[in-house]
């Protein structure tokens, strides 16, 4: 969940090993930026998901490869909303495919 307290919490607890990040849980990117680098301080994985209700917007694909998540939560590639995240991540693969471990 994209919420700094809730993360500050699990992190004291060590509920977890990684964090859920939806893009417009938390108000704005720079906050969505600020929860990815404390997970990533506290050795926490991050994975970027969609959202009910979710348009074809394909910005949650270039946040994962851009802060190097390494997992990626949109559902089945059934719908336009969802194709067009697969579908950038395929372009990004394409275009970086030989200067990242990634994509290898």
């Amino acid at each position: 969940m994209t919420n700094p307290k809730r993360l500050e919490k699990g992190i004291s607890i060590q509920a977890s090993n990684a964090i859920l990040i939806k893009l417009n849980q938390i108000g704005t990117f720079t906050e969505t930026m600020e929860v990815i680098r404390k997970s990533r301080e506290a050795g926490f994985g991050t994975i970027i998901s969609h959202r009910s209700g979710e348009t074809s917007d394909d910005i949650i694909s270039d946040l994962a490869v851009g802060t190097n998540s390494m997992q990626i939560k949109t559902g089945a590639p059934a719908r336009s909303d969802r194709t067009s995240k697969y579908n950038q991540l395929i372009r990004i693969s394409e275009e970086v495919g030989n200067y990242s471990q990634l994509f290898q």
